[in-house]
């Protein structure tokens, strides 16, 4: 055996389809229960607590408890970027198993990606931050300028340099095929894009839908 990481162990827990569609299900950066997930597979529940096992000891998952009830959530940024990337793949050359629908299009516009905004309104502002000079990009490198702080602040974006994870960090997006914005800075535009009401999470997706009064302010702070 080669040594280096065992690429083909995680590519085994990602590739089996009741456990893709779990950690699919948890993209949305809502922590899930056992019965929540094995719905989401389609699967029973003593099946679901099997493939949660093996992801949680192949590190792809955490566990918290609260009271009575157990919720999963992703391990981190780390491993929705390698869904989402993987995800990026499926929808580049891989057959889908469903007619896309206007859940689709929506989720193209706009949707969460763990804890960050997607879509084609995430990378529009990216673009857009680095057209301003507001953030740098090198190759598929993304950081601060030295203005970046300010600036957001005076949108009342806070940007708090978390340990152990960056502030910028580059995302590809399945939709666009081109980066977006992840990172704790990420994290926090869509925290402001929900706490200002802009827009809202659809009911059982990922999807993030913009009011028209939304949409104008979300484009009048981040896109002019």
């Amino acid at each position: 055996m080669r040594e280096g990481p065992d690429i083909a162990r995680i590519a085994s827990l990602v590739g089996d389809p009741a456990r893709a569609n779990m950690l699919n299900a948890l993209m949305g950066g809502t922590a899930l229960t056992a019965s929540e997930l094995a719905l989401e597979a389609g699967v029973s529940l003593p099946t679901a607590s099997s493939h949660l096992s093996k992801l949680m000891d192949g590190g792809l998952l955490t566990l918290a408890s609260q009271g009575r009830h157990r919720y999963y959530g992703l391990a981190g940024p780390q491993v929705a970027g390698m869904i989402e990337a993987i995800i990026g793949v499926a929808e580049a050359v891989g057959p889908k198993r469903v007619r896309p629908g206007p859940r689709d299009a929506a989720m193209r516009v706009a949707r969460v990606c763990y804890d960050h905004l997607a879509g084609a309104q995430a990378v529009a502002m990216l673009d857009r931050l680095v057209d301003r000079k507001v953030l740098l990009r090198d190759d598929n490198q993304i950081r601060l300028s030295p203005s970046a702080v300010s600036h957001f602040a005076a949108l009342g974006v806070e940007i708090h340099a978390k340990a152990r994870r960056p502030v910028c960090r580059a995302c590809l997006d399945w939709s666009v095929r081109r980066t977006h914005l992840a990172g704790a800075l990420g994290a926090a535009i869509l925290d402001k894009v929900i706490a200002e009401k802009w827009a809202r999470r659809e009911k059982d997706s990922r999807a993030v839908v913009f009011s028209p009064k939304g949409k104008q302010a979300f484009e009048r702070v981040f896109l002019s």
